[in-house]
């Protein structure tokens, strides 16, 4: 089954940051989606999210003129072709940020999370470093696919906090994985389908501070359309405090008829997931 994508996507500053350090981007012909959050001082953080969006963009692009995907990393042995692609290329932003980091004393310690969705044909793979999120809406329901790498998520994992009790600690925002901060990093990765009618949410924690799943799911269901909906989004995490930066991505499936799918098609080669 082919299906086509609409896409939205906004940054926000917040009240209180004096500049934004999430970056995102998408290339609707090669099938990649991307938002990033950044972290480190001297404006680093800006440095960072922005390497990891073009690093992505930049493999899936020369992936398509190459009809190839390059390996980088290890990946799990169960993985499909597009899920270790997608892991390959979070791992070159990885190595990127961190030789970045260790060139220049302003940049050192900068990191970033991501989240990722690659996607072909009614098939997709996500991939998650970090405390951004990807949530999916179906049929009615919202369900969260990624998990957070934060310290707080690791003690509700470990039973030590409940998740009503973690809303409140103040450390919310300590990530135990990210780009950068070693040579090597593991990214999360995993393959899905997707039904039309499907909406995918990808978002900093600057938009899930102040939004749970539910939440996200009524605003988006209440959105005429895919850009009203990333507008509200903002500005109720803006109006709710915006302590930090916010920024949603939103991705709906739907069906195509076989002709529209053929012309809009874009690169084409072969994805052995």
């Amino acid at each position: 089954m082919s299906l086509a994508i609409d896409v939205a996507g906004k940054t926000d500053v917040g009240r209180v940051r004096a500049n934004n350090e999430d970056n995102y981007g998408f290339d609707k012909r090669v099938g990649i989606y991307v938002v990033c959050d950044g972290m480190g001082g001297a404006a680093a953080g800006e440095v960072a999210s922005k390497m990891a969006v073009e690093t992505v963009l930049n493999y899936y692009r020369q992936s398509a003129k190459k009809r190839k995907f390059d390996i980088v990393g290890v990946h799990p042995s169960d993985a499909s072709m597009r899920a270790i692609a997608l892991g390959s290329s979070i791992n070159l932003a990885n190595q990127n940020i961190f030789d970045a980091s260790r060139r220049s004393e302003e940049r050192a310690g900068m990191g970033s999370t991501i989240v990722a969705v690659a996607v072909h044909d009614n098939l997709f793979s996500i991939g998650n470093v970090g405390d951004s999120r990807i949530y999916r809406i179906r049929q009615g329901a919202v369900e969260q696919l990624t998990q957070d790498h934060s310290l707080v998520m690791e003690h509700v994992r470990r039973g030590l906090l409940t998740a009503e009790e973690a809303k409140q600690v103040d450390y919310q925002n300590i990530v135990i994985r990210a780009l950068g901060a070693e040579p090597t990093v593991q990214a999360d990765i995993e393959d899905m389908v997707a039904l039309p009618g499907d909406i995918l949410v990808l978002c900093s924690d600057g938009l899930t501070r102040y939004l749970d799943g539910a939440g996200i799911l009524r605003i988006v269901q209440e959105s005429e359309d895919l850009a009203q909906g990333v507008d509200k989004l903002l500005t109720t995490a803006r109006d709710a405090g915006g302590a930090d930066n916010i920024t949603a991505l939103i991705l709906r499936f739907h069906e195509q008829g076989w002709l529209k799918g053929l012309l809009n098609s874009g690169p084409q080669f072969r994805d052995a997931g």
